[in-house]
């Protein structure tokens, strides 16, 4: 999903009153960096940061979904050399071992893993209330 947008409800504001600025005088100036002029060069330089902050964000969800596509493929070419590691030696070799994979021998049972959780459960309650 891309990332938001970034907008800035200051500068339309700003935006706003410089309209209403410009009609009161299109030169208003105070001094001290206190004009319409100065004003006005801000709001450019903010529109402008924003355009550039949005780029960004653009490249970086181009970078995201490009490292998201090459981890799917390295997934799936992991998954498919170990099913060829399994096919041409086995299941219970070495070799599938060594492919990251668990033997099928070293796999555990769920339903013996219940049991002895069960009876492990029951010797527990069983010392507890003697």
């Amino acid at each position: 999903m891309p990332r938001l947008k970034k907008t800035s409800s200051v500068l339309e504001k700003i935006e706003q009153q410089t309209i209403g600025f410009q009609s009161i005088d299109p030169n208003l100036d105070f001094g001290d960096a206190v004009s319409l002029q100065h004003l006005t060069d801000l709001s450019s330089e903010l529109r402008d940061e924003l355009k550039q902050y949005n780029k960004l964000l653009n490249t970086l969800d181009s970078a995201k979904e490009k490292i998201e596509a090459l981890e799917k493929n390295m997934r799936e070419t992991s998954e498919r050399l170990v099913s060829g590691v399994a096919s041409k030696y086995g299941k219970d070799s070495r070799e599938y071992e060594l492919a990251g994979a668990v033997k099928k021998s070293d796999r555990a049972r769920k339903a013996t893993i219940t049991r002895l959780k069960s009876s492990a459960d029951a010797k527990a309650a069983a010392t507890e209330t003697a």
